[in-house]
């Protein structure tokens, strides 16, 4: 989540696209004007929110030590649904980081983490799969079935969004592998699960399968399980629940943060390109052929770590409906990104908090939640 203090330049054309730029900050013309409601306080680092697809209503806190915790009729259950803090590596940005549940999960009761871990020595971002215990819908067993596992060169730029598509895959962010400026090159590189969005398939194979249409299949060399790439660390996505289009916000390296519409195949930059300009800020020019512009950036003037969040698609602010909702973890601003016309995207400030935004999540009837890292999860609401 946090980012380098290195910087860009400004390139705004290539290839016959042109990228708008985001106006500067100032007052926005008649500005929706939201709220927050606390939920629940009293949470340890809470770094997600996901409410499963059953008819439950509760609502799963993930922590980042290792622990999931129920929210259920507005009360915090005080036994935790799952405690695996003595498998988990956790600190900085490493820890319990994501969390699915199955799409069938009120049957199957099956559901999906992603954690770091310390292996010999050796940092790993560990990908599992988990159940509910059959005797207590509230408890999970802490066997798991360790689906992928990736070695980590640097305990930075993780990733860990899990999330299930409308397709019925399981997709994965993985960050570049950290330190900075991605020494590596693992941004780039098809040969390597880092810096990318992963997609695969949990119910066709042990412990899963590539999805055949996923576009670098048939690329030799590359990795088949790669859905986007060029990313330096994807913190938090989402799908639009109405047009299935993925949403993600990428932490930036010094001088900029940037919001990605991700399409299959898609190659978003990093490192060739922080956002909208070239990396490093000391290159007159970059190669930027093929590569696929941020829908929006915002400088460090106004935030240092950006926090993906939804479409809002709720019925309570009718005003909000279709617009993307996101926001910074270091300044706690939350802004809108709204799309008039079609590829024009325009960015308006919502709120100006001083929550420590970890993570947004979404309820079943679309109404969305702000989770700040200091321990508390807030509902978003029209102000009065």
């Amino acid at each position: 989540m946090s980012s380098a203090l290195v910087g860009g330049c400004v390139l705004l054309a290539c290839g016959g696209a042109t990228v708008i730029p985001q106006p500067e900050p100032g007052p926005n013309p008649q500005p929706l004007q939201i709220a927050l409601e606390t939920v629940v306080t009293g949470l340890d680092s809470p770094v997600g929110f996901v409410q499963p697809p059953d008819d439950s209503g509760r609502l799963f806190i993930v922590e980042q030590a290792g622990m999931i915790r129920i929210v259920q009729g507005g009360v915090l259950v005080s036994t935790p649904f799952l405690d695996i803090r003595a498998r988990v590596t956790s600190g900085g940005e490493t820890g319990l980081l994501g969390l699915a549940f199955h799409p069938n999960f009120a049957q199957n009761r099956r559901f999906f983490l992603d954690y770091t871990r310390t292996e010999n020595g050796q940092l790993q971002s560990v990908v599992a799969e988990y159940q509910v215990s059959p005797a207590d819908p509230n408890t999970a067993d802490s066997a798991e079935a360790i689906l992928l596992v990736v070695d980590q060169p640097f305990a930075n730029h993780n990733g860990g969004q899990l999330a299930f598509g409308p397709d019925g895959d399981l997709y994965i962010a993985l960050g570049d592998g950290g330190s900075g400026g991605d020494p590596l090159g693992n941004g780039q590189n098809l040969g390597t699960l880092l810096g990318k969005l992963l997609r695969i398939d949990v119910d066709s194979a042990t412990p899963y399968a590539v999805p055949a249409d996923n576009p670098f299949v048939a690329q030799p060399g590359a990795r088949g399980e790669i859905w986007a790439y060029g990313l330096r660390n994807p913190w938090r996505f989402s799908f639009d629940r109405s047009t299935g289009r993925l949403f993600c916000g990428d932490v930036g390296q010094g001088n900029y943060e940037e919001a990605d519409l991700i399409t299959r195949g898609g190659n978003y930059g990093w490192n060739i390109m922080e956002g909208m300009h070239c990396y490093p800020p000391s290159t007159a020019s970059c190669d930027m052929s093929g590569l696929t512009f941020p829908i929006a950036e915002y400088s460090h003037a106004e935030g240092n770590s950006i926090t993906g969040g939804y479409v809002y698609r709720g019925a309570a602010i009718p005003g909000l409906r279709g617009t993307y909702i996101f926001g910074d973890f270091g300044s706690g601003r939350i802004w809108g990104l709204t799309e008039k016309p079609p590829g024009t995207w325009t960015r308006t400030e919502l709120l100006d908090t001083d929550l420590s935004i970890s993570s947004f999540g979404q309820d079943a009837s679309g109404e969305i939640y702000v989770v700040d890292y200091g321990g508390g999860v807030y509902r978003i609401r029209q102000a009065m």
